[in-house]
């Protein structure tokens, strides 16, 4: 079984620090990282509908994403993918497990959870080991 750490971000400087750790252990390890961007999809503002609301999230995400991906990532002698994915974290986190074997994951203490989701709970639902980034 080879070696794999689920980064999660939201695309703050915070998260940034996480991927950096995730990085340099998987340099390390030679580990695979899977950075996971968790999103909720809540109800469209303006008569906009969910499938445009998804796209212009994914889109967003993707474009953030290739932003770190050239700042952190490339050229790193690493391999990595990228996931966007709608759900609380917890449940993101838990089915990603379930279905892909990961060493560990790396969050960032700072993490933007939504409101029906604290930072504590998330710690507390998630079955894998952590690397908690202050």
């Amino acid at each position: 079984m080879s070696s794999s750490i689920l980064c999660v971000i939201d695309f703050s400087e915070s998260s940034r620090k996480a991927v950096q750790w995730a990085v340099k252990n998987a340099r390390t390890y030679k580990s695979h990282i899977t950075v996971l961007y968790p999103y909720r999809l809540t109800r469209p503002q303006y008569g906009e509908n969910i499938v445009a609301l998804r796209k212009k999230i994914e889109e967003e995400a993707n474009r953030n994403f290739q932003i770190i991906e050239n700042d952190l990532l490339r050229d790193k002698d690493i391999s990595y993918d990228f996931k966007t994915e709608v759900g609380f974290i917890a449940d993101r986190v838990e089915e990603h497990a379930k279905n892909n074997p990961i060493n560990f994951l790396v969050i960032d203490k700072n993490i933007r959870t939504n409101n029906k989701e604290s930072f504590d709970d998330l710690v507390a639902a998630t079955q894998v080991p952590m690397v908690i980034i202050p």
